[in-house]
């Protein structure tokens, strides 16, 4: 794989990050290379799946680079949306619902996606991070299906020994999995795909400038959004990774491992969670959920509560924030030119809905407010029941249009289409 290569993606660093340690007495730099395609960028909500050339939402190359010695030893690893033609538009609720979008350049879009990604890196094993069920599992079932029609991919489930084709589909359903934030469950994955990542291997440089190894193929990461369960996946093969290259280069021995030092795991760890929190910050606007799991190896109850804050967060920057930044994308990307001459692309005048949730807002609270004041007074005066029943309907009424037309009260983007 050469840098200079362009074959169907374009990526740009986005994300540089280095930490010097010791082991046994040596020093050791790892740097966290982060690029980003960008010929589908976009917001969490509204840059879903693919477009036609095949291109996905959120797709990241990360490059682990590691010195010592004089060797320079590198893995890269990418993630990147489902590359089917699917979305999933804010309507309010905290989980809108998926939609795959029926159409006949489907199997091409994959196709185009494949070889884009074979192209620049080789064998590619795909691992779908996705639940089994619900409209997780309906995208995740379409994801496999189209991935069985392209020549030479076979699918695979974890728990399965089979033969290693050029491409491979693997589905891990970390959620069922690893429950209970048991970040170890993950071996099992491991065990799955050991064979692979080692035959792919890596890139290794000795100190004469001679290339030993090369990396020939990459592992392709993905879960619904390519943030959370996602990182915690890459984190853990990298950390596979490191302990082979570092073996190889001499600093360890065949049955040691960087987890044996504190000091050294912790500075790993901590460039992943970090990584992990810029990646999510440029795409979903808050810090990365499940941390606690790369940094600890499990749930704690500050990371928890962290968790929490960084989920509503997220919600009221996709419903209320992310059709302006989308269009602002669009804009810097070039993804939508401003014609010379034409009229403005906004519609200026009409309904806009989005206004008006503060008033429908202030009117729940208030109704609510109004409906517990007028009970509590019922004891007192017959007709304050009336008076609650009113304001009980008024208050229903209000939440029940919110809820009807709940993407029309959400920040949408209003340049573009969503393909």
């Amino acid at each position: 794989m050469e840098d200079g290569q362009e074959v169907g993606l374009s990526l740009t660093i986005i994300r540089f990050q280095s930490a010097q340690l010791t082991l046994k007495d040596r020093p050791v730099r790892i740097t966290l290379f982060s690029r980003r395609c960008n010929r589908r960028l976009g917001t969490r909500m509204w840059r879903r799946g693919a477009n036609l050339e095949g291109a996905t939402a959120n797709f990241v190359e990360t490059e682990q680079l590691v010195e010592y010695e004089g060797f320079t030893s590198s893995f890269i690893q990418v993630r990147g949306s489902i590359p089917l033609l699917w979305e999933q538009i804010v309507d309010l609720s905290y989980k809108p619902r998926l939609s795959i979008i029926e159409h006949e350049e489907t199997p091409k879009v994959i196709q185009r996606h494949f070889y884009d990604l074979s192209q620049r890196y080789g064998d590619t094993i795909v691992i779908d991070l996705t639940d089994k069920r619900g409209d997780e599992g309906d995208l995740s079932n379409a994801f496999a299906a189209e991935m069985d029609r392209i020549p030479g991919v076979r699918a695979i489930s974890y728990m399965l020994d089979v033969a290693l084709p050029s491409y491979r589909y693997v589905h891990f359903d970390f959620h069922h999995v690893c429950r209970g934030g048991n970040f170890d469950n993950l071996q099992a994955l491991y065990n799955q795909i050991e064979e692979v990542i080692q035959k792919q291997g890596y890139f290794l440089m000795n100190s004469k400038g001679e290339i030993l190894f090369e990396q020939s193929g990459v592992v392709r990461s993905n879960c619904i959004d390519c943030l959370d369960r996602t990182n915690v996946t890459q984190s853990f093969l990298a950390r596979k990774s490191l302990d082979s290259q570092l073996q190889r280069m001499g600093a360890l021995l065949s049955s040691e491992s960087i987890s044996l030092s504190d000091n050294i795991n912790d500075i790993f760890k901590r460039l992943w969670v970090e990584h992990g929190d810029e990646l999510s910050l440029e795409y979903a606007g808050s810090y990365a959920l499940k941390g606690d799991l790369v940094r600890y190896g499990r749930q704690t109850l500050p990371g928890l509560i962290k968790d929490g804050m960084s989920a509503l967060s997220r919600y009221y920057l996709n419903n209320f924030h992310d059709g302006v930044r989308q269009d602002a994308l669009d804009l810097i990307s070039g993804y939508y030119t401003v014609s010379q001459g034409s009229s403005s692309p906004f519609h200026n005048g009409g309904f806009e809905s989005a206004s008006y949730l503060p008033v429908a807002s202030a009117i729940i609270v208030g109704g609510i407010t109004a409906t517990t004041f007028t009970l509590s007074q019922v004891g007192r005066n017959a007709q304050h029941f009336i008076s609650s029943i009113v304001c009980a309907g008024l208050t229903v009424g209000v939440i029940a249009l919110v809820k009807a037309n709940g993407k029309q009260f959400c920040s949408r983007p209003r340049l573009c289409g969503l393909i």
